[in-house]
C-alpha cells in the first residue's frame, strides 16, 4: 500500500495519477477534505482517507499498513519530521517532496531513521531535480578539463497555491542548514566557499528562454552548496526568476511585512495568491530550469521547460517512489539528488511528458542543440 498524503492538492494530484500510469499501487489517498479529491482517481482501485497532517492520530491511522508514504501536504516547513515520524513509527518508508534540511536534521537528531528503513527528502524540483540536471550535462565526456562553474535560473509564471505562499512565508526563518533560511540572497558560491554580498538583484533582464523581461534574484540554498563542494565546482551562481510585475514587488518587500500574527501571515498569503493571478492573466504559464556549467575549455547549458512545475515536482516524487519500491534506493537518510540516477529521472519526465529537456553546447542561448537534447517528449 502506497499512501499519498495531499492527493488532492497540486502536486499530489499529478503524484497520484503519474504512480498510477506506471502501475503503482494499491493506492491510499490522503485529503483534509477527501470530496476534493480529482473525480477520476475514484474510478481507480483507490483507498480513500480525511486525514489532518497537523494532528498526530490522524496521521498514525493513515500511515498504518502502508508500505511507503508519499508527503506532498505543506506547508512543508511547518510540519517538518512530524509526517516521517508517523510514517517511520508505521513501519513505512517515507517520501517527501519538500523536508529539506529541517527536516533531515530533526530525524538525524533522533536517530531515524531505523537500520531497515529509508527516507528520501526533497523529492521535487527545486530542491531535488535541481541538483540532478548539471550530472546530466557531465555526460557524453562534457570536455578535457573537470566542471569549475555553475551559473542556474529557475522560475517563471505560473500560479500560486496557498500551501505554496504559506512556505515562502517561512522559508524567511527556516528551510536551510543549521536555522539557516532556505537561502541566503546576494550570496553566491566563491573559490569553494560561501560568498555574501557576492550579486545583485536585476530587474528588466533578458535571459535566454524566457519570453519576456525577468527580475533576477541572487539565492545561495543549501542544496546549490551541497552540490558545489559535491562537484568540485570554483563558482556557482542561482538566480530566482520573476517575470510578473506584481510578484518581483511584492517578494521585494517581503521581508519588511508584519507576519507576527495568524491574521497578519494569512493577510500575506492572500497578497501572493492575488499578485500571482494578476500576473498571469491573459498569459501562457510556464517554467524554466536552466543550467550551465563549464569548465576551462567547455560549456554546456541543460533546459528543462513545463507549463506546469507542479506536475513536474509530482513526477518526480513519483518517480522516486518507484524507485524505492524498486529496490534501487538503499536503506538510510537521503536527500533525493543523493540517491536517484539523474539519467534515469529526466527519461523518466521526458517519456510522461511532464516537462521537455534539451541539451546546448555553450552557454545559453549561445550553442546547438546536441545529440542529449529532448523536446516535446522526443526520444
Amino acid at each position: 500500500m502506497i499512501g499519498v498524503l495531499g492527493a488532492s492538492g497540486a502536486v499530489g494530484r499529478h503524484a497520484v495519477e503519474a504512480l498510477i500510469a506506471s502501475g503503482c499501487g494499491p493506492l491510499r489517498l490522503g485529503a483534509r477534505k477527501p470530496e476534493a479529491l480529482s473525480a477520476e482517481f475514484l474510478t481507480q482501485a483507490v483507498e480513500t482517507r480525511a486525514v489532518d497532517a497537523t494532528e498526530e492520530a490522524s496521521l498514525a491511522a493513515f500511515c498504518d499498513g502502508t508500505q511507503v508514504v508519499l508527503n506532498c501536504a505543506g506547508p512543508s516547513y511547518l510540519l517538518k519530521d512530524s509526517v516521517a515520524r508517523a510514517a517511520l513509527r508505521a513501519g513505512a518508508d517515507y517520501v517527501d517532496v519538500l523536508g529539506d534540511d529541517p527536516a533531515r536534521e530533526a530525524l538525524s537528531a533522533a536517530g531515524e531513521p531505523a537500520t531497515e528503513r529509508t527516507v528520501v527528502l526533497s523529492a521535487g524540483t527545486v530542491p531535488g531535480l535541481s541538483a540532478l540536471v548539471p550530472y546530466v550535462l557531465m555526460e557524453g565526456g562534457a570536455g578535457t578539463s573537470p566542471p569549475e562553474r555553475l551559473v542556474a535560473y529557475a522560475g517563471g509564471l505560473e500560479r500560486a497555491t496557498p500551501t505554496v505562499a504559506a512556505d515562502i512565508l517561512l522559508s524567511l526563518d527556516v528551510g536551510g542548514a543549521n536555522g539557516e533560511p532556505f537561502g541566503l540572497p546576494l550570496a553566491a558560491w566563491r573559490h569553494g566557499r560561501r560568498e555574501q554580498r557576492a550579486l545583485r538583484v536585476e530587474e528588466n533582464a533578458e535571459i535566454p528562454f524566457h519570453p519576456r523581461q525577468v527580475a533576477l534574484q541572487p539565492l545561495l540554498t543549501a542544496e546549490v552548496e551541497r552540490l558545489a563542494a559535491a562537484m568540485g565546482l570554483r563558482e556557482a551562481e542561482w538566480y530566482n526568476v520573476f517575470p510578473g510585475q506584481q510578484i518581483r514587488s511584492l517578494f521585494t518587500a517581503l521581508p519588511t511585512l508584519p507576519v507576527d500574527t495568524p491574521e497578519e501571515r494569512e493577510a500575506v498569503i492572500a497578497r501572493i495568491l492575488t499578485a500571482g493571478q494578476i500576473d498571469l492573466a491573459g498569459a501562457e504559464p510556464y517554467y524554466r530550469l536552466v543550467m550551465t556549467l563549464s569548465g576551462e575549455d567547455w560549456s554546456r547549458t541543460g533546459v528543462v521547460s513545463t507549463d506546469d512545475s507542479y506536475r513536474l515536482t509530482g513526477a518526480t516524487a513519483a518517480h522516486t517512489v518507484r524507485a524505492l519500491l524498486d529496490g534501487r534506493i538503499p536503506p538510510g537518510l537521503h536527500f533525493a539528488a543523493d540517491v536517484l540516477k539523474p539519467r534515469n529521472l529526466i527519461d523518466d519526465l521526458v517519456l510522461t511528458k511532464a516537462a521537455d529537456f534539451s541539451v546546448y553546447e555553450g552557454a545559453a542561448g549561445s550553442g546547438e542543440r546536441d545529440g542529449m537534447g529532448f523536446e516535446d517528449g522526443e526520444l
